[in-house]
């Protein structure tokens, strides 16, 4: 058997080339065949679906906040004592992330000895009619549910992919509930371009008699899921606003930041309120009486007083790269991994919000930089334009890799697309980004004053065009931090920072204004990615 990253190296041989998405999209035709194929997976891995019912799954569905809901569920039912599993996507420095048990990533060793079980597994059963290995994230999907069964754990959060009809995650078909979190748009080659199209995959994952939950959507996607639930003979109820619960009793801390989780840890009770009394549970906290009057066309799901171990569950909730800060000395990171319009609209009003909450008398001048990438088939201008508002310093972009080379380093390697690629879209994000500047004139009503703002670093050599103002490319993570850090973070210390990138004329004054600076805010979103790579260099326990 071969070491953890022989096993993660070998993992990333099925991630799913840019050739495959083509085949994937000409052969959409009948995507029923791909849960097909996923079940024939399961079966040759050893496992029959109605093995999965023995993990008292909770299915989780939804455009944003979905991983947030999950994690809240999770902690939630690990503070009534219970094992939990958990699966969910992407993971942000180790791919052992995604598989948890009871909330921690599963160890090293494990995770070596179930892939390599679950590989040769599926070796020796190949035949001439079918692929030898299922892609990427089906692959870990099977390992996950492996694991969970081995592990016996009294139940098991599994977040959908993307989607939920068609996702390799809805083989399941008795979860115990159901949820979906906010609605919007996201992955349009595959799910389609309205939020009603949206909708109608994300239901694909109620079943017949198994309680779903909804938080409050548009009255559009809302009616879709209220009709999916209808056909396929499933309950389906809208989860009452958190201030519904908190009436009567004291105001619910979330460990998780931001306003819009408020609606995610409401939906996160209602999954493990009923998660518990199917299971017959006693401790499910006392029913209200008062029913809060929400214009709806959904029956609401049950008002009660969270109980201590909901309430603690909410509070000691961890979910790295989403509304998370880290202070490092006079730098502060923000990291969301936001990369919807929606997502994007949350994480500019939190970062705002907790901009201006920490104000302090200023000791001297205050930076403000945003690092950012967007990936896949987004609309990286509209993102940016929604960013404009915090009044950038400088904007900074670069792919997702921690290195320009990552090849010693198995879990941050994606075969998926060329480093050429990758630095033509930041090129393209930089573009945008001057477009807006351009745009933009009017104070800042609500900042320090700006400090001079320097000309771009450019990838080519060439001289700077003068229109493009406060941004720069990198082709890496890790220069990207050192250019932004000035030296200046105590945890992320780089050995020898490139001369190239510290003495490069036209990123001299910016440099200048961040070592300066009495305080430098980063703001680093656009990709759950670019988050992964960023944590994996300022939090270096990560990796351990």
């Amino acid at each position: 058997m071969g070491t953890y990253q022989d096993a993660v190296r070998t993992l990333n041989t099925l991630q799913t080339n840019a050739s495959y998405l083509e085949q994937v999209k000409r052969q959409r035709g009948d995507p029923q065949k791909q849960l097909e194929a996923m079940e024939l997976f399961l079966a040759r891995s050893g496992l029959q679906v109605e093995d999965l019912d023995r993990l008292n799954i909770i299915h989780v569905t939804g455009t944003k906040g979905k991983g947030s809901t999950c994690a809240f569920t999770e902690c939630i039912l690990r503070n009534y004592g219970l094992k939990t599993g958990f699966f969910s996507s992407p993971h942000l420095v180790q791919v052992r992330e995604r598989i948890r048990i009871n909330g921690q990533p599963i160890r090293p060793e494990l995770f070596t000895k179930h892939f390599w079980r679950l590989y040769r597994r599926l070796e020796e059963t190949k035949d001439g009619s079918c692929v030898s290995m299922p892609a990427y994230f089906r692959f870990l999907t099977l390992m996950a549910f492996h694991v969970f069964l081995q592990e016996k754990v009294d139940l098991a959060v599994v977040e959908v992919g993307i989607g939920g009809a068609y996702d390799c995650t809805n083989i399941i078909r008795k979860p115990v509930v159901c949820g979906v979190s906010s609605l919007g748009i996201d992955h349009t080659s595959l799910l389609g371009d309205t939020v009603e199209k949206i909708a109608w995959q994300k239901g694909g994952i109620f079943k017949p008699g198994v309680p779903a939950f909804t938080v409050l959507q548009p009255e559009g996607p809302l009616a879709v899921l209220r009709e999916r639930a209808q056909q396929i003979s499933c309950p389906l109820y809208l989860c009452p606003p958190l201030e519904a619960l908190e009436e009567g009793g004291p105001t619910l801390t979330l460990g998780l930041e931001g306003e819009h989780q408020r609606s995610n840890a409401a939906l996160a009770l209602q999954l493990a309120h009923c998660w518990l009394q199917q299971q017959g549970h006693q401790d499910l906290g006392e029913l209200k009486m008062s029913r809060p009057s929400v214009p709806c066309q959904l029956p609401l799901a049950p008002v009660f007083q969270p109980t201590s171990h909901m309430r603690h569950g909410l509070q000691d909730t961890e979910w790295p790269g989403r509304t998370q800060v880290l202070q490092h000395g006079p730098l502060t990171w923000y990291l969301d991994g936001a990369h919807t319009t929606s997502s994007m609209q949350a994480c500019v009003r939190w970062f705002r919000q907790v901009l201006q909450c920490n104000q302090r008398p200023p000791s001297g001048p205050e930076v403000r930089v945003l690092l950012f990438n967007s990936t896949g088939d987004r609309d990286s201008s509209a993102l940016l334009k929604l960013l404009q508002p915090c009044q950038f310093d400088y904007a900074v972009f670069c792919p997702n890799l921690t290195e320009v080379s990552s090849t010693g380093n198995a879990d941050q390697q994606n075969f998926t697309v060329t480093l050429d690629q990758m630095l033509i879209r930041c090129l393209d994000h930089q573009r945008h980004w001057s477009h807006l500047d351009k745009e933009q004139d009017g104070p800042d009503l609500w900042g320090p004053p700006q400090p001079s703002r320097p000309a771009p670093l450019l990838l080519a050599p060439h001289p700077p065009h003068p229109c493009i103002a406060s941004s720069l490319v990198f082709s890496c993570v890790s220069h990207a931090l050192q250019w932004i850090s000035q030296g200046r973070d105590p945890v992320f210390q780089p050995p020898h920072p490139p001369k190239s990138l510290l003495s490069h004329p036209t990123a001299t004054s910016g440099a200048s204004v961040l070592q300066e600076a009495a305080a430098i805010h980063v703001l680093v979103t656009g990709s759950l990615h670019l988050v992964g790579s960023v944590l994996k260099l300022l939090e270096p326990s990560l990796s351990q």
